[in-house]
């Protein structure tokens, strides 16, 4: 599995039961950390991590307080994942396989909005797809909130750059079931595999 990564979109508490919560996000949580231990994501020995299996990468929206997509601002969203919030926050269940420097930001700049955690940069200044050109990456499995929007902007754009993409369909949240529904059958038919 040396060639695998994969990408957590949008984790975070405030697509999860803060101002933006959204439909089957507990139950994505509780599925990606399923997938994290099933696959073998770390492999342990008592409290020794021996090997990870896989990488594993966050994406995370991290927003100014004055960003553009707020209401307040004019956007369409209630102000939402504000640097420096427990809303902003990836969820408890996940912090063990976070590693700063496999964790992306997108959003950060006030006047900028970004769906695709193709756009996000970790704190080296490096994007998602460096990292995982630099890693030797050719499979992603994607799971995330929301898959009308960041989480289908992210598979879409790893699709372009030419990984294999798969998503992981137990562990998304999304907005409205009927979007979502959507989203599935267009990633879907442009060649991103649902497992």
């Amino acid at each position: 599995m040396k060639d695998v990564a994969l990408v957590v979109v949008d984790m975070l508490y405030d697509f999860i039961d803060g101002s933006m919560a959204c439909a089957n996000a507990e139950n994505a949580v509780r599925e990606t950390v399923k997938y994290i231990e099933e696959k073998g994501a770390a492999a342990q020995d008592g409290d020794d991590v021996i090997t990870a299996a896989f990488p594993t990468l966050f994406v995370c929206d991290h927003h100014p307080a004055d960003h553009s997509s707020f209401k307040e601002q004019g956007g369409p969203w209630p102000a939402h994942c504000v640097q420096g919030t427990r809303g902003a926050e990836i969820h408890d269940d996940l912090k063990p396989y976070v590693e700063e420097a496999l964790t992306f930001y997108k959003g950060y700049r006030k006047e900028t909005e970004q769906y695709s955690g193709f756009e996000g940069i970790n704190d080296a200044g490096q994007s998602l797809y460096e990292v995982l050109d630099i890693m030797d990456i050719h499979n992603v499995y994607v799971c995330g909130i929301a898959t009308e929007y960041c989480v289908k902007n992210t598979c879409m754009d790893l699709l372009k750059a030419g990984f294999n993409v798969y998503l992981i369909k137990d562990a998304i949240g999304y907005v409205a079931h009927e979007g979502h529904v959507e989203a599935l059958a267009e990633m879907e038919k442009s060649g991103i595999r649902l497992v």
